[in-house]
């Protein structure tokens, strides 16, 4: 594996090695986060102008979560045998190939060849929430969840001006003789590639390769180690699949709720660019939590913040903006919070020669799980509206405290759980 690696790297310098991962992976985030927001933000849209019915307005978000399950699994392996590096970046660039054919499905009104780019976009999705294991690749158990926020936080810039970016680049679109809501996808292309082309050509050494030939006993200070297969990797999934199907059925349709009470696609792009910082923004905050309190702690809370949010909501009137937006703010954080917590739980319970795999398959149930709720939405809202949907959201959302709360049991029953052990309770460097 020493041909990956650009220097000899010692237990003195993993941590300068561990920054200049956080660094290369935030500026590749930061990009990707403009990809990632184009989708959330006018992708329904696109699908109810060319189509003309919101039942399928849920369409785009659940072709896009689909897609997102499906490149998982390459992500994953990719990054099992040759590293990160050619995982996230593989990733980065089919979500550009996708991008570009969204843009070509508009031009040509081709529902086919549209439902075929949005499953391929849905791979820079899939790269953009893998990152973050590999921000933790190198971490001390210890800080694990804030080496996970680090790179979830790099979204927030990317994700809220991309998603701010509806009207002009509407403009851009129409002035180059396009669709203009295909004009957030000219520029989605673009940051995907971008942001492939960053890790490509500075994620080095691979961290994950790198993990892979650290002592896995603990003797090299910071690193990481193995704390055994267990309960923490289905308990993991399943905290952050209720936080996925929550967020994603719920701000799918938002947009849409809003045009139909009569605001433009500036307030919709405003609602969401809020939602995403939301989703992204707190992830310091997060990591801080989960890695002082505890990854069950702070799951629940994330359930409960969703819960919230859902019943606002379902409560605020379609013609208030402000409530909605502070809705979906508390819809992101309440994400935010089930996924620093899950991806903790999951990455403390993965022996390090398969957590790549391991991860990659998480992300595939994460995805499915947001791929149902986000196809299933539009269909719900017709049959018996939005506030109705907001509030099976919230009820599912509160599943997350018996799912977490079993593995309480059993750690009061003496049975250790991973992730909440002394070593993991260590800190260290990194």
């Amino acid at each position: 594996m020493s041909q990956h690696l650009t220097e000899p790297v010692t237990t003195d310098s993993l941590p300068r090695t561990q920054k200049r991962t956080l660094t290369v992976l935030t500026v590749s985030q930061v990009l990707s986060g403009v990809g990632l927001s184009a989708g959330v933000t006018v992708g329904a849209l696109l699908f109810q102008d060319m189509l003309g019915s919101t039942a399928l307005a849920g369409l785009p978000s659940g072709l896009l979560t689909a897609g997102t399950a499906i490149a998982a699994v390459g992500v994953g392996r990719l990054s099992q045998s040759r590293g990160r590096r050619p995982g996230l970046a593989g990733g980065y660039l089919a979500g550009a190939a996708g991008s570009a054919g969204i843009i070509t499905g508009a031009v040509l009104q081709n529902a086919v060849l549209m439902v075929v780019a949005l499953l391929l976009y849905g791979a820079g999705a899939a790269a953009n929430l893998q990152a973050r294991y590999a921000g933790a690749d190198l971490a001390a158990p210890a800080r694990r969840a804030r080496a996970v926020s680090t790179v979830l936080v790099a979204t927030t810039l990317g994700g809220v001006v991309g998603a701010t970016l509806a009207a002009p680049t509407g403009v851009l679109a129409a002035a180059l003789g396009l669709p203009p809501l295909t004009g957030l996808f000219l520029v989605s292309g673009v940051a995907y590639a971008l942001a492939a082309v960053v890790l490509l050509g500075w994620l080095r050494p691979d961290p994950y390769l790198l993990a892979r030939t650290l002592p896995p006993d603990g003797r090299a200070p910071g690193t990481i180690q193995d704390t055994g297969e267990g309960p923490g990797v289905p308990q993991g999934i399943l905290v952050m699949v209720l936080a996925q199907i929550t967020m994603i059925a719920i701000m799918t349709v938002t947009p849409i709720h809003l045009l139909g009470h009569g605001h433009g696609t500036g307030a919709a792009g405003l609602v969401i660019a809020l939602h995403v910082g939301a989703m992204f923004l707190p992830s310091p905050l997060s990591g801080l939590l989960v890695d002082r309190y505890g990854r069950r702690e702070i799951a629940v809370a994330g359930g409960i913040t969703l819960a919230v949010a859902a019943v606002l909501a379902a409560a605020a009137p379609g013609d208030s903006v402000v409530l909605l937006a502070l809705a979906l703010i508390l819809l992101g954080l309440g994400w935010n919070l089930g996924m620093v917590s899950g991806t903790a739980i999951i990455t403390d319970a993965a022996p390090v020669a398969t957590r790549a795999k391991t991860q990659g398959m998480a992300d595939v149930g994460v995805a499915i799980g947001g791929a149902a709720g986000g196809m299933s939405s539009g269909f719900v809202v017709v049959g018996i509206g939005y506030p109705a949907l907001a509030l099976l959201g919230g009820v599912l959302a509160l599943a997350v405290i018996p799912a977490v709360g079993w593995r309480a049991r059993r750690r009061e029953d003496g049975v250790p759980v991973p992730g909440e052990g002394p070593f993991d309770r260590r800190e260290g460097p990194l």
